[in-house]
């Protein structure tokens, strides 16, 4: 299943929540940020690629 940019930053903001909450393990941690990590470049990368598609729309006027 493919994740929307929108569920990806709700996970995002979940990871977060739980970073700060100092109630996870060393080893979860490090484990929900590597998984945060990889969001923010999927995200990045969707957002790159809607920004190409939006400049190649407007060059289409």
């Amino acid at each position: 299943m493919t994740e929307t940019f929108e569920e990806m930053l709700e996970e995002l903001r979940d990871i977060i929540r739980k970073l700060e909450d100092g109630d996870t393990s060393l080893e979860e941690s490090i484990a929900i940020y590597e998984r945060g990590a990889l969001l923010v470049k999927r995200c990045e990368d969707l957002l790159a690629a809607a920004e190409m598609k939006l400049t190649e729309l407007g060059r289409d006027r």
